[in-house]
């Protein structure tokens, strides 16, 4: 069975929420991982029988601290035989931006080669920018931010 990873586009006072990795070590084993510093789109994988709506509420609420409502999918990519990954476009309800409660925050000595997890907002006209993960959603987000969708 594959594993689905849903991530969350939401706008907080017109700047988008991305999690900023700093330090992230390579991993023996895992050559195609991602390292050093870039930005990634909030998210996680799909847990038991919820739908890909309420994942990506959750993971929102335990990686930024904030409640939000998935409206729609936005972007998909199969990363790999046993990986998909969706991005949806979310509406922001409430919360405190940067409370976020998950276990990359725990300071767990497991997560030490993960490095720093920083929330941050990105003004849309920085996106470009950056670097941002994965690339395909980038792309397609700079295009629907020129092209004003987004």
């Amino acid at each position: 069975m594959k594993r689905i990873r849903c991530a969350g586009l939401v706008k907080i006072d017109g700047k988008f929420a991305f999690m900023h990795r700093t330090n992230v070590q390579k991993t023996e084993g895992e050559p195609n991982k991602p390292y050093g510093e870039y930005y990634v789109f909030p998210g996680g994988g799909l847990e038991g029988e919820e739908s890909m709506f309420e994942a990506t509420e959750r993971e929102l609420l335990e990686e930024m601290g904030i409640v939000v409502k998935a409206k729609k999918e936005l972007y998909y990519k199969e990363v790999s035989e046993s990986q998909d990954e969706y991005l949806f476009e979310c509406e922001y309800i409430s919360g405190e931006f940067g409370t976020g409660t998950g276990p990359e925050f725990s300071n767990d000595p497991a997560y030490a080669h993960r490095g720093n997890f920083i929330p941050v907002l990105v003004k849309p006209e920085d996106v470009a920018n950056i670097r941002l993960l994965p690339e395909e959603f980038k792309e397609q987000l700079v295009q629907d931010i020129k092209n004003k969708k987004v």
